[in-house]
């Protein structure tokens, strides 16, 4: 649930949704927010999820590269001033699938089926459910 809220948050500050706090943040201090956010989010799990050291070093760097690279696709929309909130939406559902399968790799059974408990399951069948709508829109 709580990385739901961080994409979220993620997602309005770099979709413009937030553009007046966009243009009032530098380069560097929303990526200092992306990052700490990605700390946040890593202590959560390390705690919830009871994760080793190992897999904690493995969940902040799946964070890290995910998140960024999320970010990067965001700003390339935004600085292309692209208004549709669909493509925004599927960039943050391949990324959020990303995240998803690279989980299912570190995790134990226990541990995976904490974070599905937690929200990854649900959101794992919305992203599924807008995939299928989009196919059956082409």
């Amino acid at each position: 649930m709580r990385i739901k809220v961080l994409f979220t948050a993620a997602f309005f500050l770099l979709a413009g949704g937030l553009a007046s706090a966009q243009q009032q943040m530098t380069p560097e201090q929303r990526e200092k927010q992306l990052y700490e956010n990605i700390q946040k989010q890593v202590d959560s799990y390390a705690s919830s999820l009871d994760l080793e050291d190992w897999q904690i070093f493995y969940a902040d760097s799946i964070l890290t590269h995910n998140f960024g690279e999320m970010a990067k696709e965001f700003e390339e929309l935004s600085n292309n001033r692209v208004g549709n909130t669909d493509l925004y939406a599927i960039i943050q559902d391949k990324w959020m699938e990303e995240n998803y399968k690279a989980f299912e790799k570190i995790l134990d059974k226990d541990q995976w089926a904490k974070y599905l408990k937690q929200g990854a399951s649900r959101d794992k069948k919305a992203r599924d459910k807008r995939a299928q709508k989009r196919e059956k829109q082409k």
